[in-house]
């Protein structure tokens, strides 16, 4: 996490927060198409642990947020850099191209989470992407829902990241 946590934009989202994951991963793309690649990740089995999920969010009381009628495949240019702006269902909260992309998910009584993306230049063309997972909880059902959901957290954030990576 020691990249991550110099980049002094970042540091308040740290603040307070209950929980904070970085992976890592190397490829030869950039942040645009990393994030644009992770965000399109929807195989048959993460399509399944999002019903699974509305399932568990109805018998917590949280909000349940309306699945996409179409599932995204974002293009390097679709992904905006733009606070405020929506790409999929997060919501651009700090980016600076080239170096770092945060989203926020929707708001939701039981936490708030932030979703990151951190690019470490290697060489020509080639760079480390960070991607961390930062959670606040606002709420008693936050940490019984985010430690079920925890496991699955870890599986479906490295295959995203696989993903962001594959066609370089």
């Amino acid at each position: 996490m020691n990249f991550v946590e110099k980049i002094p934009e970042i540091a308040p989202l740290f603040e307070g927060s209950n929980y904070i994951d970085v992976k890592t991963i190397e490829g030869n793309t950039s942040l645009r198409q990393f994030v644009a690649s992770m965000l399109s990740y929807y195989p048959w089995w993460v399509l399944l642990l999002y019903r699974i999920r509305s399932v568990l969010v109805k018998i917590l009381g949280l909000v349940e947020q309306q699945a996409p009628e179409v599932l995204p495949h974002l293009q390097a240019a679709n992904v905006s850099f733009a606070v405020g702006d929506l790409v999929t269902f997060f919501t651009v909260r700090l980016a600076k191209e080239k170096q770092y992309w945060v989203g926020e998910t929707p708001e939701d009584k039981h936490l708030s989470a932030y979703f990151g993306v951190f690019v470490e230049p290697l060489a020509v063309n080639r760079n480390r992407f960070h991607v961390a997972t930062i959670v606040h909880y606002k709420h008693w059902t936050g940490p019984v829902y985010f430690n079920i959901i925890r496991p699955f957290h870890h599986l479906v954030v490295s295959r995203m990241m696989r993903a962001g990576v594959a066609d370089c």
